[in-house]
């Protein structure tokens, strides 16, 4: 069975009305998997992150003001969350169920976070409702263990994984592939190793076929042991942010292409739901329900 890593808490997060993230949606994704089949013994509970683990890969004074509340206003803006013990919580919990899918994947061959992809967290701020940076720490977390020399970040959110490529520059172990909307958020893109940048409009087969030749590329050259995988749904041409016309089918083909892809290589894939923000959760639930259905979680 793939471990499936949840917690209520993701979806516990009070926010004022009309805000613009989806936070409804994680709690709804369990209900359904587990309507659809999805075994109780699959679903693993993280334990809230230790911060003090990760001040030596980030900015201890940044994690530490925002850990007790110190955090200013204008760094909470930017991040677009006003400042909670919850979402402290929160997000300790997040980071730490993409890491431990990380692990988890490691013998399973395929580990699946329900949240995760906030890739717009750089070393000592956030931006874009992203706080830590779970894809750049699960990877640190990845190279720790036996066997594991490089790691791939394979990103497909529609905006690129700016915070990730900033944050692993100068580590030759991770390698960076961002697939986005070039004109789309954040406006002021990083270097990524692979980036794809994509014009309003994409459709499902100019996005599948870039995506497939992006992986390609990455995995014959830089030979990862593992891979990360964020499996953005705001790519959708439903997606009040993303600006593609790529349809559910796209998205489930995309999904597919991915794991097997990696399957044929021999490695194993930790996967995070990433971005997708239509106002209607069910319709968005049911396209983040596909990346489970692509590797056969359900």
């Amino acid at each position: 069975m793939i471990p499936l890593i949840f917690a209520p808490i993701y979806s516990q997060l009070e926010l004022p009305a009309r805000h613009r993230f989806p936070v409804a949606k994680y709690q709804q994704l369990y209900n359904q998997l587990v309507a659809r089949g999805a075994k109780p013994a699959q679903f693993v509970r993280p334990v809230p992150l230790d911060y003090r683990r990760i001040e030596d890969a980030l900015c201890p004074r940044y994690v530490s003001r925002f850990i007790n509340g110190e955090i200013d206003r204008e760094a909470m803006r930017r991040i677009g969350f006003p400042w909670s013990e919850q979402l402290v919580e929160r997000t300790l919990t997040a980071v730490a169920g993409t890491i431990l899918a990380g692990v988890l994947s490691l013998d399973r061959g395929k580990a699946i976070n329900l949240t995760g992809g906030y890739h717009h967290a750089f070393y000592d701020y956030g931006a874009g409702f992203c706080i830590i940076n779970d894809l750049y720490l699960s990877a640190l977390n990845l190279l720790t263990k036996p066997a594991i020399n490089r790691v791939l970040i394979f990103d497909c959110d529609v905006h690129q994984g700016d915070g990730t490529a900033a944050l692993a520059q100068d580590h030759e172990d991770i390698f960076t592939v961002s697939v986005h909307g070039e004109k789309n958020f954040p406006f002021r893109k990083q270097v990524s190793d692979i980036d794809v940048p994509l014009p309003k409009g994409t459709g499902d087969d100019l996005y599948l076929e870039k995506v497939e030749q992006s992986l390609r590329m990455a995995v014959n050259t830089f030979k990862p042991d593992a891979v990360i995988y964020d499996a953005g749904v705001d790519i959708h041409c439903d997606d009040d942010l993303g600006h593609f016309e790529v349809s559910n089918e796209g998205i489930l083909a995309r999904d597919q292409l991915v794991f097997e892809a990696c399957d044929r290589a021999g490695l194993p894939v930790s996967a995070v739901i990433g971005g997708g923000y239509q106002r209607d959760i069910q319709a968005l639930v049911n396209l983040h329900e596909l990346l489970f259905q692509a590797a056969k979680a359900v």
